[in-house]
């Protein structure tokens, strides 16, 4: 007989929430992603013991997108079993996302940002997940073969049809973002959040994104803060055998120059100092900035977990460390996303 998931009564009390620019929705300070370590190459139990964890820690919003996996969709249909075995009866508790935008099925309507893409993409990740609405639905890239409004007006259609929450979009750049909030302003749909790369390593958001969000009350949540694995302990000394350099995926080898190692050291230099690992550090200096209303991390392990969500224990900087940190934090070409982000 399997014992029924209660979870932890004191979840609230640690977590920090944050305020998604000018709406009423508050998200925690660290959000769960699903984008690894939740398809059908992993072990479900883990994912579950993962998941499960998280909401004991006060983490209640869970990120997912139509092609995460391997293979596309796996994500969430693990995550929709875990939902089911445990954290339906938590349901208004949770914030569940999903998106739309790459490559997906075959054909021409199973990629990009048309209407019939996103709304047939939003259906089926329902079906996957066993709900009857996500939170927030996310355009994940710009599309510069659709019109704009044609995508935020899917984006619109979902949140009138009832099966999604609110409206956010990936990836953007800042005047596109600016665009798209005032078009779906205008259908009223106000564009509650960008989700868009951001770490120590990829600074794009900062010369013009982040005041936009600010100016349009638009919030923001980071993903990647760990510049995909780059800002963790594991690549101090190299490469090692089993990390997700030494495989194709996410991170090329190619990434992890001598150059790219010298800043990694001198930053976790820095975080010893502060009695942090470098991983804590890289995600409460995401957080530092007020404009950022989430930092969406994965883990691999329980322990992982519970470890990036200690980093929230100390996000406070003093202009010295600040001002050391800017000298190693220095773009390294990692920005995956920018041919979205730079339409």
């Amino acid at each position: 007989m399997t014992v029924a998931y209660v979870p932890a009564p004191d979840r609230y009390e640690r977590m920090h929430y944050r305020r998604s620019g000018r709406s009423g929705l508050q998200l925690p300070a660290l959000s769960l992603g699903l984008w690894n370590n939740f398809g059908d190459d992993f072990p479900f139990e883990a994912g579950r013991a993962i998941v499960r964890r998280a909401f004991d820690l006060g983490i209640t919003h869970f990120d997912l997108a139509n092609n995460y996996g391997p293979p596309y969709g796996s994500a969430e249909e693990n995550f929709g079993r875990m939902f089911a075995h445990d954290l339906r009866p938590y349901r208004d508790e949770l914030v569940i996302s999903s998106k739309a935008g790459y490559d997906m099925w075959p054909g021409p309507y199973g990629d990009w940002g048309s209407r019939k893409y996103l709304l047939s993409s939003l259906d089926q990740s329902l079906r996957r997940m066993g709900l009857e609405y996500v939170d927030i639905f996310y355009s994940h890239r710009f599309d510069p073969e659709t019109p704009l409004e044609e995508t935020m007006g899917a984006l619109d259609t979902a949140v009138r049809q009832g099966k999604a929450l609110y409206a956010g979009i990936s990836s953007y750049s800042a005047p596109k973002t600016r665009e798209a909030a005032g078009i779906l302003r205008r259908l009223g749909t106000p564009l509650l959040i960008h989700q868009p790369s951001y770490s120590m390593l990829n600074r794009w958001i900062e010369p013009d994104l982040l005041d936009v969000l600010a100016e349009e009350g638009v919030g923001c949540i980071v993903f990647s803060p760990l510049a995909q694995g780059m800002l963790t302990d594991k690549y101090l000394h190299g490469i090692p055998e089993g990390s997700r350099a030494s495989r194709v995926a996410t991170l090329s080898p190619d990434l992890i120059t001598d150059e790219a190692l010298e800043k990694i050291r001198a930053l976790n230099e820095i975080a010893s100092a502060r009695g942090q690992s470098l991983a804590q550090m890289a995600l409460a200096w995401t957080l530092r900035d007020p404009r950022i209303t989430s930092a969406l991390a994965g883990a691999s392990s329980v322990e992982q977990l519970e470890a990036n969500v200690a980093a929230l224990d100390r996000i406070d900087f003093t202009d010295e460390e600040l001002a050391e940190i800017d000298r190693h934090a220095t773009d390294s070409g990692i920005n995956l996303w920018a041919a979205s982000s730079s339409v």
